[in-house]
């Protein structure tokens, strides 16, 4: 038997799309599942998946459509929409009825956050760095870097070390607010799932479709659940004072800005987030009147 800190990875079929889910933890509060931000995968939750397992919480990551080993986006369906749809049938694969706590990265905070305008409503949403408020950069960013643009325009075969020697540095300069101490496990995982030209073609093809969508998507008035928003005032690729632009639209939302840290928290500053995540647990197991079991672990 799998220990309660040990990550285990199995396929899953959704609705029909085939993914896979990371998971971790036994504890009894509240799950958290877990949605990566575009180009990334559920690998990008490893580290944070088993801070929480040891403080007594459990969590899953799945594999968006498009992304890391997930099946490939669906050309007539919009983005969101097949992100969404793969949120919830995941959430109700692995956790049945019980309401979750839909914890986004950036492209992964949207979905969380268009999946709780829907009911049932989840436990909880924690999004962080969403892509799509205030005025966002990570796809002019991305496409105009310029080893990517030599990879795209060379005529002669890349080798797979180059695509991904490429993936990596674009990755650490605009995910990290300090590129150079990214763990380099963290950088080669992320990596690993490109593999030619066509995918990084497709990755813009993707970007650029996810870009049109993400003018003005949400309903805010739809949300009744709580949300934490967490932003690093670090951030390249989107800016944090959207933060409390969205805040301030929320019924129930409050605003974490972490100094020093980049696009990506659950990297970054995998510590504090945890102790954010066991702070909302236990407010939540509070307001229902449950014993905080996450929170008394720590």
């Amino acid at each position: 038997m799998p220990s309660a800190a040990e990550i285990t990875e199995r396929p899953l079929v959704v609705d029909g799309v085939g993914t896979r889910v990371l998971e971790a933890g036994d504890g009894d509060g509240p799950p958290l599942l877990l949605l990566h931000g575009y180009s990334d995968s559920a690998d990008t939750w490893r580290g944070l998946m088993t801070e929480l397992a040891g403080r007594g919480l459990r969590s899953a990551a799945v594999d968006l459509p498009g992304f890391g080993r997930a099946d490939r986006l669906a050309p007539d369906v919009p983005l969101l929409e097949q992100f969404v749809a793969v949120a919830d049938g995941a959430s109700r694969a692995l956790f049945g009825d019980e309401p979750a706590i839909l914890v986004g990265n950036s492209m992964g905070a949207v979905t969380a956050l268009l999946r709780a305008e829907r009911r049932p409503d989840p436990a909880a949403v924690v999004a962080i760095a969403p892509a799509g408020i205030g005025s966002p950069r990570w796809f002019q960013l991305i496409h105009q870097h310029q080893l990517l643009r030599y990879v795209l325009n060379d005529r002669g075969p890349v080798p797979v070390a180059l695509v991904r020697t490429v993936i990596s540095q674009i990755y650490r300069q605009l995910a990290f607010a300090h590129p150079m101490r990214a763990r380099r496990d963290v950088v080669t995982r992320h990596a690993s799932h490109f593999h030619s030209r066509r995918d990084v073609r497709r990755l813009l093809h993707t970007g650029q479709r996810l870009m049109e969508e993400l003018d003005d998507p949400f309903a805010f008035d739809r949300v009744s659940c709580p949300v934490l928003v967490v932003w690093g005032d670090r951030d390249r690729m989107v800016p944090h004072p959207g933060g409390r632009e969205l805040v301030a639209a929320l019924p129930d939302g409050r605003l974490e800005l972490l100094p020093g840290v980049g696009h990506s928290p659950q990297i970054e500053a995998t510590e504090t987030v945890a102790d954010l995540l066991v702070d909302l647990v236990g407010a939540l197991d509070a307001r229902h009147g449950a014993p905080a079991d996450g929170a008394a672990s720590t």
